[in-house]
C-alpha cells in the first residue's frame, strides 16, 4: 500500500467521486496503457501528449484515483466511485504527493548531486546503507523533475534510507528537487563543466550545485568536495564536511593505489579501504560514503564490505572482458572534461597492460567553450597511450593535438563511430585495454556491444 483515499484526500481536499475514505491505492502510473491494481493515475501533460486524454483507458487497467486538472472539462462515463482529484497542474501536484510521502515514511534522506561522479556516489551510499538500513535509492537516471518524485513514491513504507540522485540543466531545478526530498544530508562530488552552454561557467555551476541546501533539514549535514576551490566559501558554514585529499579536509584521502579492478587508499581515520573501482576520483566517490556511512551509524567493517561488493548502475567506469580477453573499460553513459580527463588518468596509471587505446567522442553542452575544453582534454595524454581514436566533430582537436606532440602514436579521427571498429578489431587480445569515454548523445556502448 502506498496510502488511503483518506490520507490523499487530506492533501488534496478539492475531489470528486464516492469512494471509501479507507480503500487502499497500492501504486501510482503516468502511462495509462500499463495494468495496475487499486492505482493513483497521474495524466502528466508533455510536448505531444497530454494525459487526460487517456483516462478511460486508464480506468480500465486499474486506476481508482486520478489526478485532474481542473481547467480540463470532465470526461462523462467514469464510474460513480471514481475519484477524481482536482490539482492546478499535475506536475505541480506529483511533485507535492512525493513531498508528502517521503514525510509519511520519514526516512533518512540522502541527495547527491555534482557535475560528475553522483551516479557512482549515490550507488556506494546505497551499498554501504543497505549494511545497516532498507535502503531505497535511484533508479538508472531518474534523477530530474518527474523521476525523483516517481523514485520517492516507489518506496516501501518501511524504508529507513533514501538515497536520491539530483540531476540538473539550469538554474532552479536542484532547488526543487532539495525542496521536494528535504535531505538529511547533502552531497556536491564535484563542480565539472556540465551543462555550461546553460550556466554560463564553472562559478554558475557551483551556485546551482549549492542549492541543493535549499531544502536541507536544519539538523542537516552537507558533505562536498573540500579540494574544489569554487565551493571554499562554505568550507566554514558549521554544517559542512569536506572531503579530499589537501590536509585542510575534514576526511583525507591519501596513498592510493590502483590495481587493474579496484582501488585501496587510507582516510584520515587510519583505515585503509579498497573499492572495486579505478581512480583517484572513485577513492574520492567512496569517501563520500565512508563520511556518510559513520555519520548515520555504520560500523567500518560494514563499511568495507560494501565497498567491496558494490553493484554499479552500468557504464560507469564499468570494466568488461570481451572478444580474444581484450580489456574493455565503457565509461560511455556520459563525459564532461574534468571526467574524461579523470578516466585517462586511470588508464595511464595501470600497469602491466602493453597496449593502451582510448576512444574518444564529442562532449557535449560546452558551447562556445567546447574547442578549448577538449583541447584541455588532449593535454593529459602522453606517451603511455599507444593508439587514440577520437569519433564526432570537436572531439577531432583532441587527436590534433596529440598527433603533433606525440607523432609516434597511432593516432586517427573518425566522424562516424562505426568507423573505428574496423581499427579496433586489429587489438583484441588479452594484452589490450581500450577506454570507451563520450557524451551520452554518441551511444558509444553500440560499439562495445560488437567487441563483446
Amino acid at each position: 500500500m502506498l496510502f488511503t483515499v483518506n490520507w490523499l484526500i487530506n492533501i488534496f481536499p478539492n475531489v470528486k467521486g464516492n469512494v471509501e475514505g479507507n480503500k487502499e491505492i497500492k501504486s501510482y502510473f503516468t502511462d495509462s496503457r500499463l495494468k495496475s491494481e487499486d492505482a493513483l493515475f497521474i495524466p502528466l501533460i508533455g510536448e505531444r501528449l497530454d494525459g487526460h486524454e487517456f483516462i478511460e483507458q486508464a480506468v480500465e487497467n486499474g486506476a481508482i484515483a486520478s489526478f485532474w486538472d481542473k481547467s480540463k472539462e470532465v470526461p462523462v462515463g467514469l464510474p460513480d466511485e471514481f475519484l477524481l482529484i482536482f490539482v492546478e497542474d499535475t506536475t505541480k501536484a506529483l511533485q507535492h504527493l512525493a513531498s508528502c510521502y517521503r514525510d509519511d515514511v520519514n526516512p533518512i534522506v540522502v541527495g547527491v548531486t555534482g557535475s560528475n561522479g553522483k551516479t557512482t556516489t549515490k550507488d556506494i551510499i546505497a551499498s554501504i546503507g543497505k549494511e545497516k538500513f532498507r535502503t531505497h535509492y535511484t533508479d538508472g537516471n531518474f534523477n530530474n523533475e518527474f523521476g525523483l518524485p516517481f523514485t520517492i513514491l516507489s518506496m516501501k513504507r518501511d524504508t529507513e534510507l533514501l538515497v536520491l540522485e539530483m540531476g540538473m540543466s539550469s538554474f532552479g531545478e536542484i532547488e526543487l528537487l532539495s525542496r521536494i526530498a528535504k535531505p538529511d544530508y547533502a552531497i556536491i562530488t564535484n563542480i565539472g563543466e556540465s551543462h555550461i552552454e546553460y550556466l554560463g561557467s564553472r562559478e554558475g555551476i557551483a551556485k546551482a550545485k549549492l542549492e541543493i541546501m535549499s531544502g536541507l533539514q536544519k539538523h542537516g549535514k552537507l558533505i562536498i568536495d573540500g579540494d574544489e576551490p569554487l565551493l571554499s566559501h562554505v568550507h566554514d558554514y558549521h554544517n559542512v564536511v569536506k572531503v579530499g585529499f589537501h590536509e585542510h579536509n575534514d576526511f583525507i584521502i591519501s596513498d592510493i593505489e590502483l590495481k587493474k579492478t579496484k582501488t585501496s587508499f587510507t582516510g584520515s581515520d587510519g583505515v585503509q579501504y579498497t573499492v572495486s573501482l579505478l581512480g583517484a576520483h572513485n577513492a574520492k566517490n567512496a569517501s563520500f560514503g565512508i563520511v556518510l556511512g559513520e555519520l548515520v551509524g555504520i560500523k567500518k567493517e560494514e563499511i568495507q564490505h560494501a565497498l567491496k561488493s558494490l553493484k554499479l548502475t552500468g557504464m560507469r567506469f564499468e570494466m568488461l572482458t570481451g572478444i580474444n580477453g581484450v580489456s574493455i573499460i565503457n565509461d560511455a553513459y556520459n563525459a564532461s572534461p574534468t571526467s574524461m580527463m579523470a578516466a585517462i588518468e586511470v588508464v595511464k596509471q595501470l600497469e602491466g597492460i602493453p597496449t593502451k587505446i582510448l576512444v574518444l567522442g564529442d562532449i557535449y553542452e560546452l558551447g562556445e567553450q567546447s574547442k578549448s575544453m577538449h583541447k584541455a582534454v588532449a593535454e593529459v595524454i602522453d606517451d603511455t597511450i599507444a593508439h587514440l581514436y577520437t569519433v564526432g566533430e570537436d572531439s577531432k582537436v583532441i587527436s590534433d593535438i596529440v598527433r603533433n606532440e606525440y607523432p609516434q602514436l597511432v593516432v586517427k579521427h573518425f566522424e562516424q563511430k562505426e568507423e573505428v571498429l574496423d581499427e579496433l578489431k586489429k587489438h583484441l587480445n588479452n594484452e589490450t585495454l581500450i577506454l570507451f569515454k563520450a557524451s551520452r548523445g554518441m551511444k558509444l556502448e553500440s560499439i562495445i556491444d560488437k567487441l563483446k
